[in-house]
């Protein structure tokens, strides 16, 4: 069926069809996770971009229609965007990280005052609504200060929103400990008050499901390296995912990985270590994109190593974003086309 194009979604009308799938503009978006999540679920991507050039070989290597515009957003102006009806983004986190300097809006190198160019796109364009993702350190950064801030920001520009930390493990069905705080937003206030976040579901998944069939390269085996004889002793088990934490090592049970991170590729701590029949070795990409609830077919360009580790421990969970999107659906009266 034809899209059809011919007046403008008003958010203040019962009109919600009038596009057969929804527009969204995915802002920051690293290589792509919101998007397979929203799409999945009917949506229709307009407009992508991101500041990482390599991420660029990641995402238009699976996606057709709008491919990865790498520019910085404070260059973008909101007249040069097309037209849209949810602002999708994952902010940079590490300015609000536990893991990072947790700088805030004060991050010397500028990621946390990007926020507020989602604010002037918000302003600018007034679309039906957002949704935004960040650290669950967010909500408490400053005394809570940084997360007031932000729903000052939101609250101003008309919007209601609703927020929640959600974990990759109880509400995406893939075996890693990762919480992350999201928030929803409409101009339709009842809409809003229909939106509800999706409830935990079960986790039926244990890591090893989804490592490779076949022995991965002998680059990501630690047996003939310096760090061997400090891991040997301690990861003994091939049912539990391990973590170098610069001195020691920890254990994760339940056959949960732990929190995927962008250091992963660098030696850095919470490097996913693993056990199996030909030595001790950490997870691959692969691997890693699969933690992340890609599909199978989704492709990995020739880049190095560390840059495909780096594109998924910043990437989301798809699978938490497929649900998220479908309440919202659910808020709008919609069906997934």
């Amino acid at each position: 069926m034809p899209q059809k194009t011919s007046k403008k979604v008003d958010s203040n009308t019962d009109d919600l069809f009038a596009y057969e799938k929804l527009r969204t503009v995915d802002l920051f978006a690293g290589v792509g996770g919101i998007r397979m999540g929203f799409e999945a679920e009917g949506f229709r991507t307009v407009f992508s971009n991101d500041f990482e050039p390599k991420c660029k070989l990641t995402y238009d290597l699976n996606f057709n229609g709008s491919k990865l515009i790498i520019r910085d957003i404070r260059e973008i102006k909101s007249k040069d965007l097309p037209d849209f009806d949810f602002l999708l983004g994952g902010f940079p986190c590490q300015a609000f990280s536990i893991a990072g300097y947790r700088q805030g809006f004060e991050d010397k190198q500028g990621r946390g005052n990007l926020f507020f160019e989602i604010v002037r796109i918000l302003k600018d364009k007034k679309p039906l609504g957002f949704m935004l993702e960040n650290v669950k350190n967010l909500q408490t950064h400053d005394s809570s200060n940084t997360f007031r801030r932000i729903q000052e920001e939101l609250t101003a520009l008309g919007y209601h929103f609703k927020f929640a930390v959600l974990n990759t493990m109880t509400h995406g069905n893939l075996p890693q400990n990762r919480e992350r705080i999201f928030i929803v937003g409409f101009k339709d206030s009842n809409v809003c008050n229909r939106f509800e976040f999706p409830e935990p579901i079960a986790l039926k998944v244990n890591f090893r499901k989804l490592l490779d069939k076949k022995k991965p390269d002998k680059k990501y085996y630690y047996n003939d390296k310096e760090l061997y004889p400090r891991l040997k002793p301690f990861v003994t088990k091939f049912d539990s995912v391990y973590q170098w934490r610069r001195q020691y090592v920890r254990e994760n049970k339940s056959g949960v990985c732990p929190t995927l991170t962008a250091n992963m590729g660098t030696g850095g701590h919470n490097v996913p270590i693993i056990k199996d029949k030909f030595g001790i070795r950490k997870l691959t990409p692969k691997e890693c994109s699969r933690l992340q609830g890609f599909p199978e077919d989704y492709e990995l360009p020739a880049i190095s190593d560390a840059a495909l580790y780096k594109q998924f421990g910043n990437s989301v969970s798809v699978t938490v974003i497929a649900r998220i999107a479908e309440k919202i659906n659910e808020a709008l009266g919609r069906k997934a086309s």
